[in-house]
């Protein structure tokens, strides 16, 4: 397996793997595929921020994406992220989902970030569930019916890892270089 950077070039598959999801699954409340050019714009934000914005490949194909982007746009936000990571119908079960988030984990913490949520669209979404705890997530709450798709109430599941020293001190000089691209 291979985890790098995504390049325009991904887009493509990195469209389509959401698309998916967007349609038939609860992990995104969006209702309607975004376009190539909508990821493309979302890809190009999240790097224009220096963040990382990974994709994975097993057996030299495309198996999944991650991403670390703006928590929140509020400069005192800006030491924390959100992660995502989608994992490609065939290559579940197999590490891709572990491997992008280690690798968000570790380019977020050389970056001097102190924390990383999980927003998990659905709490029967036991998979994502599994992966963020296995990687050090711990649940902080869930929000009860607070969307509707597919015909039913969906939650949303809470959770929240310290990246490096996390609160444990001030933060240092990358966090820094980082939050001074972030907005107000």
């Amino acid at each position: 397996m291979i985890v790098r950077d995504a390049t325009e070039a991904d887009l493509p598959a990195v469209s389509a793997l959401y698309g998916r999801h967007v349609l038939h699954g609860t992990a995104s409340f969006e209702y309607d595929p975004p376009p190539v050019e909508e990821m493309a714009a979302r890809w190009r934000a999240v790097t224009g921020h220096g963040l990382p914005y990974l994709v994975a490949e097993l057996d030299g194909r495309f198996a999944g994406y991650g991403a670390a982007s703006l928590f929140r746009p509020r400069t005192g936000y800006r030491y924390t992220v959100e992660d995502s990571v989608y994992v490609s119908e065939g290559a579940q079960g197999r590490g891709v989902g572990r491997a992008l988030l280690t690798a968000l984990i570790a380019r977020c913490e050389a970056l001097g970030l102190r924390q990383m949520t999980a927003v998990i669209g659905d709490s029967a979404n036991a998979a994502s569930i599994a992966l963020h705890r296995a990687c050090g997530f711990e649940d902080v709450g869930v929000f009860r019916s607070v969307g509707w798709k597919h015909g039913r109430w969906v939650d949303v599941v809470m959770m929240q890892r310290a990246l490096g020293a996390g609160d444990g001190s001030e933060p240092n000089a990358p966090g820094l270089a980082i939050a001074e691209r972030w907005g107000r």
